[in-house]
């Protein structure tokens, strides 16, 4: 089960940062994404990290500007959303994999979270 929250509305240039809080699974043994879903548009990849934490991967809309990271002791993964646009206005949801893999392919994840809401006005 995962929990994500830390959504709100801010202003361009402003930084976010969400929360995915896991139970039910070891949380290590896999990896974690996030993705983001604008209005009337389709689900996008936004960031992986891997179950131990050493690999990351960004999209491309993102790198440089947003940071994954995740605290085993508290089964916790974040996103820090620095230097945020309008076009980041999206859901954020978060999603663990089905096994230690990092992917930008929803087809690689079986667990989501409600989403959390992300508005950045200009």
């Amino acid at each position: 089960q995962l929990q994500a929250s830390g959504g709100g509305l801010v202003q361009a240039g402003d930084s976010l940062r969400l929360s995915c809080a896991a139970s039910g699974r070891t949380f290590t043994r896999y990896g974690m994404s996030w993705f983001r879903q604008a209005p009337g548009k389709e689900r996008e990849f936004v960031a992986t990290i891997s179950g131990g934490g050493g690999i990351k991967n960004y999209g491309d809309s993102v790198k440089g500007r947003f940071t994954i990271s995740r605290d085993v002791a508290k089964k916790t993964v974040y996103l820090q959303m620095n230097n945020l646009k309008p076009e980041d206005t999206a859901v954020y949801y978060c999603a663990m994999g089905r096994s230690n893999t990092v992917s930008s392919l929803e087809g690689a994840y079986d667990a989501w979270g409600q989403g959390t809401l992300v508005t950045v006005s200009s």
